[in-house]
């Protein structure tokens, strides 16, 4: 088996409650307080606008990405979006919110026990103590840094399960960015058979580190913690999203083009 292809364990997922539909991509619309009480097993994914671009021309992608459990809305701009389709999303819940709060949520549950890997080396060590000083339990059992390339080394991917697994860990947080973290874990998760719960969560690691800048709360609400991740990364960022990720509002407002010619009143209008 190739690194990136599904394990055989896993199948599609029934949805859990309602979903939205933004170019092909479907979402689940779930509070903050619905997730954090449901996420109780499964695979947890955040879709952002550069989510959403990738799979336009990414097939595997979106397969992988359709087999998680809980696929949940990281994007202000993609809430507008769903908004402006008429079929809005509930609330934008950022990935790297999220898990600081999944953490707190479950501060005194010692049947969590979280794994972290991702980030440059020493940087997920530093997030493991900033997160335990913080909850003042250690949430975070363990953590690793995986070489760069990592997923195409079947020994090294072998030794990080084999390390999963002798943690004792019930969650594993990935975050090496996508889709190679959502490949990776669709892959492997079923050689890990204590982790009930597998989370996504890309740049997270080095914001609990300290090594990353969070947008300042205000540019989060108003969508524009791109231009503030952009500010800070120019290099590594520019063409993500001053080129890639562009077409997405033309993309959206085809579909909603396309909706409103299938709407009931418009097939109305046509009729002679």
């Amino acid at each position: 088996m190739t690194p990136g292809t599904p394990s055989p364990t896993t199948s599609a997922p029934a949805e859990r409650g309602p979903v939205v539909d933004i170019l092909g991509v479907r979402i689940h619309n779930l509070t903050r307080e619905q997730l954090l009480r449901q996420l109780d097993h499964g695979a947890y994914f955040t879709p952002n606008v550069d989510f959403i671009m990738k799979m336009q021309s990414d097939p595997a992608f979106r397969a992988v990405f359709h087999q998680a459990e809980f696929r949940i809305c990281d994007s202000r701009i993609v809430q507008l979006a769903s908004r402006w389709l008429g079929t809005p999303i509930i609330e934008c819940i950022p990935g790297s919110d999220f898990f600081g709060a999944f953490c707190a949520h479950h501060a005194l549950n010692p049947d969590i026990r979280v794994f972290l890997l991702g980030a440059a080396p020493g940087v997920a060590e530093q997030a493991r103590h900033n997160v335990n000083a913080r909850l003042g339990r250690e949430v975070i059992v363990a953590a690793h840094s995986p070489s760069y390339g990592f997923e195409n080394d079947e020994a090294e991917c072998r030794a990080i399960v084999e390390a999963v697994n002798a943690s004792g860990a019930t969650v594993l947080a990935v975050g090496v960015g996508a889709p190679k973290q959502e490949h990776w874990i669709m892959r492997w998760r079923g050689h890990m058979p204590g982790v009930r719960i597998q989370m996504g969560i890309g740049a997270t690691i080095d914001f609990e580190a300290g090594v990353l800048a969070r947008a300042p709360r205000w540019m989060n609400r108003a969508g524009l913690e791109w231009a503030f991740r952009l500010w800070r990364e120019p290099r590594r960022l520019w063409k993500r999203y001053l080129v890639d990720d562009l077409p997405f509002f033309w993309r959206v407002a085809r579909q909603k083009w396309a909706m409103r010619r299938m709407s009931p009143e418009s097939q109305t209008e046509r009729q002679p």
